[in-house]
């Protein structure tokens, strides 16, 4: 595996082709000026600060950051509401009936909900929520497929001040059970299935399995995705049907105002290197961070259609399904199933139907897309992309030119996302208005973030690396950068054995991780990004 992981490293090294972004593209991107950089480092308070006062809060911060190595918190004194940002502010203007989620199933059924209609179930449901006693600080289970019913469970439970735990619909009883267990959730949010390569994924009744050791779950909800075509067992008393429930409640609901530093959610790492820990994010500083970025690396415009094909159940899908392109009023698109059904143009297919102009994506994704051969997006008219992104694991050079050249038509840039469930946003990015791209590279690291690679003797700023090869561990040096929770000691950053993997230069600026490592904490999470053990 080492051996492997040298190859695919030494091929980045001689990789020497760069693309600079095109002259049309600068001239209208959010980011045309590189000052961005040395504004955000001269007062990185003050550039989150700004991002921090274009959302709506019902309580102004007293103080941006309030540092006590290793801990921080940051808008002290601040409340503000994620459905709020995500919803309200935009009901209350121009966005009202644009379109916020399209959403297409695995069969072909299609739904468009708008901002308003978006504002009323998640209403209706926080007022379901609170109906059967969930109330501030409560925990939420969510183990539901990739429908709407998903996004409006979490933007509910962030109105009344529960805490949702999104579980992914493709985990096991077991996982689904410890994870209910640990966070103590009260109530369970599941459905009768969901589809997947046109088999029927039985989501409740892997529900059923997993809470027959959950003492904690009092209610469970139920969604109707399958009707008849999945008939599954309701416990009188416990069980719930989602639809019945949502017939009589009221469509509104008083938002709850939330310090910054409360739980927003907790996500639970995979557990592939160990027992899953319960990543905790808190509402203030992770909205900001979000937004921020979603603004920021894709460029967004009002008239984009966005489209991240990761799975809620997982990070990418908290801040880049849900929360960041919905807190910038984007029209983002959901789709239920796999990117092979029926056929292996789907995505494509998806693409020209909707007129997708931001594509974000996972390189194994595309590594796939290539094995299937250019047959399938030449099927279709993908003309309306102007964005790519990567994002998930690094991106091997022959696959960020492939995805450039046959997806992107030559004129689309690839951002190369690099970042982790802790942080909650992504960290290492090119801007595409400024950066100019690397195949492989996800170049240098946000506006406000500071970040270095050490090794025993040695500390190079990322970015600033002229030394091809140098092997070390990422650290945070900056308060706008780790997060919170993990050890953080940061007399003892320099010491490698604190990082599950190294980095290697790439020569001058580009960076890209042989693997996905954790961070070693130097400094305060990026605002109030945070990660905890449960």
């Amino acid at each position: 595996m080492a051996d492997h992981n040298h190859v695919e490293i030494d091929d980045l090294l001689r990789e020497d082709r760069t693309f600079p972004p095109s002259a049309s593209f600068r001239e209208r991107a959010v980011v045309r000026d590189e000052s961005i950089y040395a504004e955000a480092e001269r007062d990185y308070e003050g550039f989150w600060a700004q991002f921090a006062g274009e959302l709506e809060w019902s309580r102004r911060w007293d103080r941006v950051l309030d540092w006590q190595p290793p801990h921080a918190k940051w808008f002290v004194g601040g409340q503000l509401n994620a459905s709020v940002n995500c919803l309200d502010r935009h009901v209350r203007g121009p966005r009202r009936s644009k379109a916020a989620l399209i959403w297409e199933g695995e069969p072909g059924d299609r739904r468009t909900l708008t901002y308003f209609d978006l504002f009323r179930q998640v209403s209706a449901f926080a007022n379901v929520l609170k109906s059967l006693g969930i109330k501030r600080g409560d925990r939420v289970a969510i183990y539901l497929p990739l429908i709407p019913e998903l996004a409006i469970a979490m933007l509910a439970c962030a109105r009344i001040g529960a805490v949702h735990s999104v579980v992914f619909g493709g985990f096991s009883a077991e996982s689904l059970r410890d994870r209910i267990n640990d966070a103590r959730a009260r109530l369970l949010i599941t459905a009768d299935g969901g589809y997947r390569r046109g088999q029927i994924v039985p989501l409740k009744e892997v529900a059923d399995e997993a809470i027959a050791d959950t003492p904690s779950i009092e209610n469970v909800i139920v969604v109707s995705r399958m009707g008849a075509t999945a008939p599954v067992h309701i416990k009188d008393g416990r069980d719930h049907w989602y639809h019945r429930l949502m017939q009589d409640a009221p469509l509104a609901c008083e938002p709850e105002p939330m310090d910054a530093e409360e739980m927003l959610y907790i996500l639970y790492t995979s557990g592939t290197t160990g027992k899953p820990k319960g990543v905790v994010h808190t509402t203030g500083g992770y909205m900001v961070g979000v937004y921020a970025t979603t603004k920021l690396v894709f460029d967004l415009r009002e008239e984009d259609v966005y489209w991240c094909t990761a799975d809620i159940g997982w990070v990418t899908g908290h801040s880049y399904v849900v929360y960041g392109p919905l807190a910038n009023g984007a029209t983002v698109l959901m789709y239920e199933g796999a990117p092979d059904w029926p056929q292996k143009d789907r995505f494509w297919s998806l693409i020209e139907r909707y007129g997708v102009t931001i594509f974000y994506t996972a390189p194994t994704a595309i590594r796939a897309f290539m094995r299937w051969g250019t047959e399938w997006p030449n099927r279709h008219d993908l003309s309306s992309l102007r964005l790519l992104g990567s994002v998930g694991e690094p991106i091997n050079p022959e696959a960020w030119v492939w995805y450039y050249h046959y997806i992107g038509g030559d004129r689309c840039p690839v951002v190369d996302t690099w970042w982790q469930t802790e942080t909650g946003a992504i960290m290492i990015t090119p801007l595409p208005g400024v950066t100019t791209l690397k195949p492989g590279s996800a170049t240098r690291t946000f506006p406000g973030i500071a970040a270095e690679i050490r090794t025993a003797s040695t500390v190079i700023p990322i970015g600033m690396c002229s030394s091809i090869g140098t092997d070390g561990a990422p650290a945070c040096t900056s308060p706008a950068m780790a997060p919170s929770g993990i050890p953080t000691d940061t007399s003892g950053c320099s010491d490698a054995s604190m990082t599950s993997s190294t980095w290697r230069g790439i020569g001058s600026g580009p960076w890209r991780s042989r693997a996905r490592s954790s961070i070693i904490p130097a400094s305060p999470k990026p605002p109030s990004w945070d990660a905890r053990t449960s």
